[in-house]
């Protein structure tokens, strides 16, 4: 269920982040640094809720619609952490799809998202999960995944670019087929 908190080896993180401290040569028993490994433990827990949590249980609650119109949830706000550094990375997501006679509550796309991105992560897996996410739970004719983030691990490290933003798009079914249909998602989007 996704509001419960992954159950992590606290004891290993606590270790690992008192040996980092040592590492930067810092006193584990410096008063401001003696409950951090358990803060760390602890907010690991959260950032990574996504590793154990799939996201067909929130996209398996549908609706009949008569409607095959297009359905766009725009400006879905994502947290992830990077695999490579380690570092957030963070921004907006906009899904869009084509209802084959059946939709899913808004909320359970901006969930789909929160599992995925409570993960170790790029940005160019995560995009495709939750368009395959979608795909498999809904059988919609075509979806559409676009996210839009910044990356911690090129602002503020490495070549320091802050606000350069990085943009990657999954296409399935109509919308990698049909241009002008991607064209309009892209529209909608912008």
């Amino acid at each position: 269920m996704w509001g419960e908190i992954l159950m992590v080896n606290r004891e290993k993180i606590e270790e690992a982040v008192r040996l980092l401290l040592e590492g930067i040569g810092e006193d584990t028993e410096r008063e401001g640094l003696r409950e951090t490994p358990g803060r760390v433990a602890r907010m690991y827990e959260e950032l990574f809720a996504g590793m154990e949590a799939g996201a067909g249980e929130h996209l398996s609650k549908t609706f009949a619609v008569d409607s095959n119109e297009m359905v766009v949830e725009k400006d879905i706000t994502f947290y992830s952490t990077c695999e490579h550094h380690m570092m957030p990375f963070f921004g907006k997501v906009h899904i869009a799809y084509i209802p084959d006679g059946r939709v899913v509550g808004l909320s359970k796309l901006a969930r789909t998202v929160e599992v995925f991105a409570g993960r170790l992560q790029i940005q160019e897996r995560m995009t495709a999960q939750i368009a395959d996410a979608v795909m498999e739970s809904l059988n919609p004719r075509g979806v559409i995944v676009m996210a839009e983030a910044e990356h911690m691990c090129m602002t503020m490290r490495g070549v320091k670019k802050p606000g350069s933003r990085t943009i990657t798009v999954a296409a399935r079914g109509e919308f990698e087929r049909d241009e002008k249909l991607k064209d309009r998602f892209l529209m909608l989007v912008k």
